[in-house]
This record gives C-alpha cells, sequence and structure tokens, in this order.
C-alpha cells in the first residue's frame, strides 16, 4: 500500500468566504476521483485545519502501489482536477509519499 499526503496553502489574495468555496470545489473534485482511476483505494481532502495549522487542505489518498500512484498522476481526470480546481489557488505545497 502507497500513501500520498499532500499539504496545500492558498494565496492570501483570497477572501475567508472564496477560500471556503475553494477549498469545498476541491474536495468534491478530488474525492470524486474516487472509482475512475485503477489502483486508487481512498481518498480524502482535509479542509477544517486545527489552530495553529499552516496549510489549509491536506489530501491523503492510498494506492496499491507505486506503479498505481505513477498512473494517477498523470491520468487525465487527475490532471484536470488538479489543474481546475488545485493550481490556480495554491500558493505552497508539500508532498509526503511513503509505502506501509
Amino acid at each position: 500500500m502507497v500513501k500520498h499526503v499532500i499539504l496545500w496553502k492558498l494565496k492570501d489574495e483570497f477572501s475567508p468566504e472564496e477560500k471556503h468555496q475553494i477549498k469545498l470545489n476541491a474536495k468534491a473534485a478530488l474525492e470524486g476521483l474516487l472509482g475512475k482511476i485503477d489502483g486508487l483505494t481512498e481518498i480524502k481532502l482535509n479542509i477544517s485545519p486545527m489552530a495553529p495549522s499552516n496549510a489549509e487542505m491536506m489530501l491523503d489518498s492510498t494506492f496499491t502501489s507505486v506503479d498505481a500512484l505513477k498512473a494517477y498522476q498523470v491520468h487525465p481526470d487527475h490532471v484536470e482536477v488538479a489543474d481546475k480546481f488545485i493550481r490556480p489557488f495554491a500558493c505552497e505545497r508539500f508532498l509526503f509519499d511513503f509505502e506501509e
């Protein structure tokens, strides 16, 4: 099993209300990938950080293998979600992949 965890901070130019909507949209889009990409077994976007967190969204996803993760990263549905719902709004990204 391979875990794929990403933390994002959103750009400061967005108001709290805009950030809330961005997070809701990203959550629906990312979690909607489950069942569409082979090898993706779990995906959750956490959008309610506790203080004093310095990230605003955390992706927690699980894959059957390293090859499944690699396929996900270039899968057209994932790329579309990232390009539409994440990349335009995020200013920082931290990635942590590991095998369990």
